[in-house]
């Protein structure tokens, strides 16, 4: 069978509720010229039957940034590296809050308070993040989500009580791929974090960094992972190196190597939410709308943790162009 009629073939097959095997995912990876481009429109077609033509966007606030001790290869707050991040503890509540109502005048649905750190502890910083969540709960009506690293099923309650809709802690990552990234933690215990947060009843965003040297094997490992853990949103960052860090020196994906994954994702993932965030603007460089096209189904808008990102403006434009509006996160 030729890659274009392999192509419609497994489409067709994802669309009446079957799942995209591994065998058949890897074979996807070879597509090039033509047939990559019919794999972007059958991504885009599964993308509209599952998911509409609505798009989310989603914020986040870098609430507290570097000494991080773990060492990610890829990581500017890692204590590990000498960057030019900037260091800081916990921004106080009403920066917190200021930043959600500023997120959904942008027209974010979604809005991350994200810190640096293995994990957060019962204390005043907890404290300081669930008064936020209250207050954005009931001041906005942004759904509010929280990256602090890795978490129990106690804390994850404490939050949920608080307000909080969306835990988000990626895996980055293949299993097999991992040790070659961090070694100051095990795979099992962002697992771990996953399910607790699964059974708090709560909503999951989980996915992974990409150009960090893995092989697509590699990306497609994690993809199993995370349709086994079953999460409710997949973000896709690609790699923005930073000098300092380990992987400093590392390339820049291509931009059709990036709608390549978005696209093998969209069919391996056809009911996630798929969210680019990081890396969009220096990898995608003028293709960035077509991560759409690819069957994305949202994307960060405004900065990243450590880098600048484009103006929110400019991302509601680009969806006004596409005929696309703004729908919920999730």
């Amino acid at each position: 069978m030729d890659m274009r009629t392999f192509v419609q073939k497994v489409s067709e097959q994802v669309i009446a509720g079957g799942e995209l095997a591994p065998d058949d995912a890897l074979r996807l990876t070879a597509a090039s010229g033509p047939d990559l481009y019919l794999l972007f429109a059958e991504a885009s077609r599964i993308r509209e039957h599952f998911k509409g033509r609505a798009a989310s966007l989603c914020s986040i606030i870098n609430a507290k940034s570097g000494r991080c001790p773990e060492n990610c290869a890829f990581c500017a707050q890692s204590s590990a590296h000498t960057t030019n991040t900037p260091v800081y503890p916990l921004v106080d509540e009403e920066e917190l809050v200021r930043c959600a109502h500023s997120a959904e005048q942008n027209g974010a649905r979604c809005y991350g308070i994200i810190t640096s750190g293995t994990g957060i502890q019962p204390g005043n910083e907890l404290n300081k993040i669930c008064r936020a969540l209250r207050r954005i709960k009931d001041e906005t009506g942004i759904e509010p989500s929280c990256s602090l690293g890795i978490l129990d099923l106690e804390t994850a309650l404490l939050l949920k009580q608080a307000g909080m809709v969306t835990y988000h802690h990626n895996l980055e990552t293949a299993r097999s791929f991992f040790p070659s990234i961090c070694t100051t933690h095990d795979y099992e215990d962002d697992v771990e974090t996953i399910r607790a947060v699964k059974q708090a009843g709560l909503k999951v965003c989980c996915g992974g960094i990409f150009g960090l040297g893995e092989s697509f094997e590699h990306r497609l490992e994690l993809a199993e992972t995370l349709r086994e853990l079953d999460v409710d949103t997949v973000p896709i960052n690609f790699l923005n190196p930073v000098a300092g860090t380990r992987l400093a020196d590392a390339a820049f994906l291509t931009p059709m190597e990036c709608l390549k994954i978005i696209a093998i994702y969209r069919l391996m993932l056809p009911e996630k939410d798929l969210t680019v965030c990081g890396g969009r603007e220096k990898n995608l460089r003028e293709l960035q709308s077509w991560i759409f096209l690819a069957g994305a189904s949202g994307m960060m808008t405004g900065n990243y943790l450590t880098t600048p990102g484009r103006a929110p403006e400019q991302d509601r434009q680009m969806l006004d162009d596409l005929g696309m509006t703004i729908g919920v996160c999730g």
